[in-house]
């Protein structure tokens, strides 16, 4: 286990300093210390949970409230209307810190921000159908 391991919940608790912009209950937002562009915001849940379909829903439900109100002041704050959300799940993903989390990057006018050229093909229409029914089935039944 690394340091990094339990770094989000040291920052919750007050023993690493944070630049914090919202907090409630179960979530907690505060600035990345090594932003992508100026405005770079992490939003967390308090509890650590490696990975989204880890969440149980009132932490989910409370995430997804949050973030459109986290976004809105960063747009607001910085001056700019382009952002990404992105949440990276896994080390092969690039999750480099084993607690779920959301990044706000604003996207401004000096093209700072989140690069948008990422590679992509065309659906594989034979793979599709087959894929789609394995998805449906594997949802969780009400």
């Amino acid at each position: 286990m690394s340091d990094l391991d339990h770094l989000f919940e040291r920052i919750v608790a007050g023993e690493i300093p944070s630049h914090k912009v919202y907090e409630n209950e179960l979530v907690y937002a505060f600035l990345d210390i090594n932003p992508l562009s100026r405005g770079h915001t992490l939003v967390i849940p308090k509890t650590r949970y490696e990975r989204i379909d880890q969440l149980p829903p009132e932490t989910a439900a409370a995430l997804g409230r949050a973030l459109p109100t986290v976004a809105a002041a960063v747009m607001k704050a910085t001056g700019t209307t382009a952002y990404n959300v992105l949440c990276n799940t896994g080390r092969p993903a690039g999750q480099l810190i084993p607690h779920v989390h959301f990044h706000i990057i604003p996207k401004h006018a000096d093209g700072s921000g989140l690069p948008h050229n990422w590679p992509a093909a065309p659906i594989d229409k034979d793979d599709a159908p087959a894929l789609c029914q394995a998805i449906v089935d594997a949802m969780p039944t009400a």
